[in-house]
Order: structure tokens, then C-alpha cells, then sequence
């Protein structure tokens, strides 16, 4: 396993193992110590796996402390565009977005509290997992419009087919003052 820094503070892409065969492969995706030896630490509370068709937008998500929650995201099958705004307001990073192409389970990001998640599905049945370190909490969920111009998103999702959710989502200006 090697995890590797972004652009953005405490934000990780992480590189697993696939050993493989003639059978398919073997990976382990988490490892408690490994995250230790890299100053990360991160209990699994819970997972969650989507499956989406191609050109779906699900985001920008996040939840508010104390319900805040640090994700490893990875696909399992086909593949997205992912996407991270750093929501910090004491961090040097604030409001900047980071995005990577994810499209193997061999890699991972690790998403710290205090970001907006988000990404873009690039094939038919790609299957998407998240591991979370807190449940999920209505109350506090939070959802930013992708296309909010103050978030500065250079990335064109047109057509990108969007739950009436996530289309209804609160503007960067509204969600501020509770950050």
C-alpha cells in the first residue's frame, strides 16, 4: 500500500495491491496499521456501495460536525471522475477542489472531514464504494450545487443526469454561515 498526498491538505490517493492470477485478483483495501504507519486514523463505522448507469452526477456531499465524516472512496467496477472541495474554513486550501480519475480498485482517495464529495460516472454499471468513520445523519447531510460559481469548478458536466436531490441543492452562499 502507498498513499500519496494532493494538491489539498489531509486529502490521500491511495495505491493498493492487486495480486493477480489466472483466477482474477486479491486486494487488501483497508489495513488498519498500514493507515497508522502514514499518521491516518480511521475506524470503519460504515459502507456503502452505489451503481450508476454513464453520465451521472451524485454531489457535492458532505455532513456537518459533529456527524462529519472521513470517507475512503473507490470504484469497483467502471469508472468516475471524483472530486473533492476542501470546505475548511481555517484551511489553507479553502474552496479548492481537487478531481482524479478513478476507474480500479487498486486506487482509493481518502477524503477528510470538512470536504464536499462528489463524482462523475464515465461507463455504464460502475459500481462505487464508499467507507465511511461516521453514519449517516439526515439532519446534518449537506449538498452544494456543482455548478455554484462561487466553488470555481472548471469541469463541464452538461447533461449529467442529477437526482432532484442533488439539483435542489443549497448554494455555496446558504451553506457558509453553518460551515
Amino acid at each position: 500500500m502507498e498513499i500519496e498526498p494532493t494538491p489539498l491538505k489531509d486529502c490521500y490517493v491511495i495505491h493498493n495491491e492487486l495480486h493477480k492470477d489466472n483466477r482474477g485478483y486479491f486486494m487488501e483495501a483497508y489495513n488498519s496499521t498500514q493507515f497508522k504507519k502514514f499518521g491516518l486514523d480511521f475506524s470503519v463505522e460504515q459502507v456503502n456501495v452505489t451503481q450508476s448507469k454513464k453520465n451521472v452526477f451524485r454531489g457535492l456531499h458532505f455532513q456537518l460536525d459533529p456527524f462529519a465524516q472521513t470517507k475512503i472512496v473507490m470504484v469497483l467496477s467502471g469508472a468516475v471522475i471524483d472530486l473533492v472541495i476542501d470546505l475548511r474554513k481555517t484551511s489553507e486550501n479553502y474552496l479548492q477542489y481537487f478531481k482524479i480519475k478513478l476507474d480500479s480498485p487498486d486506487k482509493a482517495l481518502f477524503v477528510p472531514k470538512g470536504f464536499a464529495h462528489g463524482y462523475f460516472t464515465l461507463r455504464d454499471h460502475t459500481y462505487f464504494q464508499y467507507v465511511v468513520d461516521q453514519p449517516y445523519h439526515l439532519a446534518s447531510e449537506r449538498c452544494l450545487s456543482i455548478y455554484d460559481p462561487m466553488l470555481k469548478i472548471k469541469e463541464d458536466f452538461t447533461g449529467a443526469l442529477i437526482s432532484p436531490k442533488d439539483l435542489a441543492s443549497q448554494s455555496f452562499d446558504t451553506i457558509e454561515q453553518e460551515l
